[in-house]
């Protein structure tokens, strides 16, 4: 999948709490109609099959209820996407990421392996904190291999943890720093890496157990001096990461620390060596990640919106037309832990789309995001998202104050709801309420998100090719 993955410290966020986001893009023409799902542990499979790959595995007996995005049509596999368990740990999902011909040469990427499809399912039921969705995965992937580069997201209230593959059975990953971001295109990201903590103690780093025997067998350390750089060493040097990647990290690191470097000479859309993380110059909020996973590089010359020559965006947009959705998860320290995690989601292109806000630890998926039909249907946020974006794109300029005040009103509107809600569970203790909660979440975005259709809808109209100013009377 091509995608755009945000990650966000817990001392780099505006309330402490650890935040880490991902557009889920289809490829180029498809588009993959989603949907939010609650499974429950007897809904989990014990013996489990991969539909891509036809790989076979026996499941532990003791799974955890959790949330997923998974496809709402039959016929490609689960593919859950993102969630949260019952322990609050979540997990971003599949940023496919790139490599090199040393590194697939010498571990060469298993056809009967497991991939995207299936990552979450085998995973996200089973683990009590982000540290241990590493050391799960890893081990899958030692055991069973991936027929597929990917990077995988795990979060608690404590921390956050990044897993690259390497090859079909290697991995690294990279404990977030708790002050710092990460954005993340389709491209391999880590690049300073400490093997000896990663071989050793493990404080910040983990890795396969012969990485060392792996990279010194197969003449893979590309780095002059003591320094390692993971990006040189597994990562790719492709003149296509320079227009599809690089610069999606390049807009977002220059949002998000507009003044730490000279964006426009000292680090520049192409480059390829732009930090993997940064302390942001403010602290980072859901809004601010919801315009950042939609970013379409405005306020530069490569927006296809803009009002110059630029028709054609020369740069891959992070928010682009085929998003299928978006997921942030939230997972807060401050208040009990029956309400600590908030999943925000959304369908459809970011450009034109709002997030809704659902407190995660729920056995009830509510209807307007659960029953995304094979048809057109705009009572359910998926089909409704797809039509504003589709309406909106051709008349961006007369339909853009429209998009921008729902967005705003649903933002708003959310931490509202948030607010009153956690303050009601605190009082009652009751889980009652989280029911509650998320009925008048989805209610009040489904009403706004009719409302904006109807403007998108009317404003769409008068701008049409066929338009006349003579009227019949």
């Amino acid at each position: 999948m091509a995608c755009t993955t945000i990650l966000v410290g817990k001392k780099a966020s505006y309330d402490g709490s650890t935040m880490i986001a991902r557009n889920d893009d289809a490829s180029a023409g498809k588009f993959a109609a989603k949907k939010f799902a609650v499974v429950e542990s007897k809904d989990q499979p014990r013996d489990y099959k991969s539909v891509i790959s036809g790989v076979e595995i026996k499941l532990p007996d003791n799974p955890m209820r959790y949330t997923a995005m998974p496809n709402a049509l039959k016929g490609e596999g689960i593919w859950a996407a993102c969630g949260v368990n019952e322990a609050n740990v979540g997990m971003s999902a599949t940023e496919t990421i790139t490599s090199n011909a040393l590194v697939l040469g010498a571990d060469p990427l298993v056809e009967k392996g497991i991939g995207e499809e299936d990552i979450v399912v085998l995973t996200l039921p089973y683990i009590h904190s982000a540290r241990e969705g590493v050391e799960r995965l890893g081990s899958l992937l030692e055991q069973y291999g991936t027929y597929e580069m990917n990077g995988i997201g795990f979060s608690d209230k404590n921390e956050i943890w990044w897993l690259e593959t390497i090859g079909g059975h290697h991995w690294i990953a990279k404990r977030v720093p708790d002050d710092e971001y990460v954005i993340m295109p389709n491209q391999q990201g880590i690049s300073e890496f400490d093997l000896e903590d990663a071989l050793t103690s493990q404080k910040e780093y983990m890795c396969s157990k012969d990485m060392q025997t792996f990279i010194e067998k197969n003449h893979l350390n590309l780095n002059m001096g003591d320094r390692f750089n993971a990006r040189l060493v597994f990562g790719s040097h492709d003149d296509s990461d320079h227009t599809y990647n690089t610069p999606r990290s390049w807009a977002l690191l220059r949002y998000f620390n507009p003044r730490t470097y000279d964006w426009d000479n000292e680090l520049r859309p192409e480059d390829d060596d732009l930090p993997w993380s940064l302390v942001p110059e403010r602290k980072i909020t859901v809004e601010d990640v919801k315009w950042a996973l939609s970013n379409h590089y405005q306020g530069t010359p490569y927006d296809p919106y803009g009002k110059g020559e630029n028709k054609e965006c020369k740069y891959r947009p992070i928010g682009i037309n085929r998003t299928d959705f978006l997921g942030l998860i939230q997972i807060r320290d401050y208040v009990p832990e029956e309400i600590s995690a908030i999943e925000w989601m959304t369908f459809g292109s970011n450009v034109f789309n709002t997030f809704l806000p659902l407190y995660a630890n729920t056995s009830k998926a509510p209807d307007y995001v659960a029953n995304t039909t094979a048809l057109v249907d705009t009572n359910n946020f998926y089909w409704a998202n797809r039509l504003i974006g589709a309406l909106a794109d051709a008349h961006f300029n007369t339909t853009e104050i429209h998009i921008e005040r729902y967005q705003n009103k649903v933002a708003a509107s959310s931490h509202a709801l948030i607010n009153k809600y956690d303050d009601l569970f605190v009082e009652k203790k009751d889980l009652a309420v989280i029911e509650e909660a998320n009925e008048a979440l989805t209610n009040m975005v489904h009403k706004e998100t009719d409302d904006c259709l109807n403007k998108v809808l009317y404003t769409s109209s008068n701008g049409m090719k066929n338009a006349f100013s003579r009227s019949d009377a």
